[in-house]
């Protein structure tokens, strides 16, 4: 199908042009080396409540980040400014910052022969997510609340639904010879309905889609439906003791865990010291069964791009896939260029930035491999935990693995799911946590770029009533 343009109220500029432009000219300027980074992109997002708009956002912007080096100095700046005098003064202040930063010996860009992208198309553009009209787009939303709505009479209120959809370019140039760019888009529809027990006591909980293509979005409804049965079975929710039991991780839960072990395996964190995964590479870290990938290359089953793909990391080089645990085995920690030189390494091409300043680490897609139970074989096996649907707070200490954070989910007694559960704390230590995952589900869905099926872990602590 053709592909609809989306919105924009600027000019067409040549990303790769400038972007290079920019890098020689700050060569030009006494730079040793310079690398500049541009993003361009348009935003769609509207919220209804109770059937009427509540807030209404179209906007598009534009940006372009400079890093310069002397020698091993480095500085950066950035500016929404891209007419000529406003690249002049972006020049002039990266060069003038990097003139009074210290030297750092491992600073510095890739080599030259390392940069690349990945060849043929990814899929991570289509137009279609702007083939909408602005008020098919806003009734989109409308459809999402007005089906949760009418799930049930006790869904008396709502946070809402909405729709969004996004396009994007990014480029990216360097004075070692690399050039790139690519375009992505996005699309997403949610529902977060409110419901009322006997007693008066409101519960909320809520449901998404989220895709690269309208196409491959699930309808308003099924959005809205799911919504409204993930907010009744939070109905008569209620405490429980205080004690240790198996923990069930729906995958919307799960996959925060596996954001937890990425944090601990980045570079960042392994050259301070501050991650208990530190030298641990080789070792068994987790259960024999779990494996971790990190994969910026993946395409979804829909054939589309996955969320975190792209063919280049925000270094130039080349995207790839990296087993981070296999079977249990710490394989490889996530790396930048910086990070990788910290460590004696190399690079995992893991780079990520924004415009200003040196480059961070990112995952592209990070998952769990599956396994072959269904989430019911699992919770058959469970004679009484808690299966977690719901998390809150940031109770991750990466220095000692120590985990504690507020849980809502629902009660497993006998395999079988019986009430709500609120207002507890789930506690243990993530190094024990990953060696105590004792089933994997085959539940694995990307609804962002991480992802987990269902885990049970044993021995955690339910620190209830």
């Amino acid at each position: 199908m053709p592909e609809a343009a989306a919105p924009s109220n600027e000019t067409a500029i040549d990303l790769e042009s400038l972007v290079a432009d920019v890098v020689a000219q700050a060569v030009k300027a006494g730079a040793s080396d310079a690398e500049a980074a541009a993003r361009e992109g348009d935003e769609f997002s509207v919220n209804v409540r109770m059937g009427e708009v509540e807030t209404l956002t179209e906007s598009g912007s534009r940006g372009l980040g400079l890093r310069v080096f002397l020698g091993k100095r480095s500085g950066s700046a950035s500016t929404s400014d891209l007419t000529a005098e406003g690249i002049r003064q972006l020049v002039e202040g990266a060069l003038a910052l990097a003139k009074v930063t210290e030297e750092d010996p491992f600073a510095g860009l890739p080599e030259a022969g390392e940069f690349g992208s990945v060849e043929g198309d990814l899929h991570l553009y289509y137009g279609d997510v702007y083939s909408l009209a602005g008020a098919e787009r806003i009734e989109w939303a409308r459809r999402a609340e007005a089906a949760a709505l009418a799930a049930d009479p006790r869904i008396t209120n709502s946070d809402g639904g909405s729709f969004d959809a996004t396009t994007g370019r990014k480029a990216l140039a360097n004075s070692r010879g690399f050039v790139g760019s690519y375009r992505s888009s996005h699309a997403g529809v949610t529902a977060a309905p409110l419901a009322m027990d006997a007693d008066g006591k409101m519960q909320r909980d809520g449901w998404w889609s989220s895709a690269r293509r309208l196409a491959d979005l699930e309808s308003p409804e099924a959005v809205g439906k799911e919504a409204a049965r993930r907010t009744l079975r939070r109905l008569g929710a209620r405490r429980v003791p205080t004690q240790r039991v198996p923990i069930l991780f729906a995958p919307e839960t799960a996959r925060t865990l596996i954001g937890s072990v990425f944090e601990a395996a980045s570079g960042d964190a392994i050259w301070r010291s501050a991650s208990f995964l530190a030298g641990k590479l080789g070792e068994t870290i987790a259960a024999h069964g779990l494996t971790i990938v990190d994969d910026n290359t993946m395409l979804l089953p829909t054939g589309a791009g996955g969320f975190g793909t792209s063919p280049f990391d925000d270094e130039g080089l080349p995207s790839r896939r990296t087993v981070v645990v296999e079977n249990g085995v710490l394989r490889n920690y996530l790396l930048n260029t910086y990070t990788a030189r910290k460590l004696g390494m190399k690079s995992t091409h893991n780079a990520a930035r924004g415009l200003a300043g040196a480059p961070g680490i990112g995952c592209g897609n990070l998952f769990v491999e599956p396994g072959t139970l269904t989430p019911e074989q699992i919770l058959a096996e469970v004679p009484a935990g808690l299966y977690v649907t719901g998390l809150m707070g940031f109770g991750t200490n990466l220095v000692t693995g120590g985990y504690s954070r507020g849980a809502t989910g629902l009660w497993i007694e006998n395999g079988r799911l019986t009430h709500a559960v609120e207002e507890v704390t789930i506690a243990g230590n993530l190094a024990e946590m990953l060696r105590n995952v004792t089933a994997i589900g085959n539940d694995l869905v990307f609804r962002g770029s991480v992802a987990s099926p269902t885990l049970r872990i044993d021995g955690m602590t339910i620190a209830g009533a």
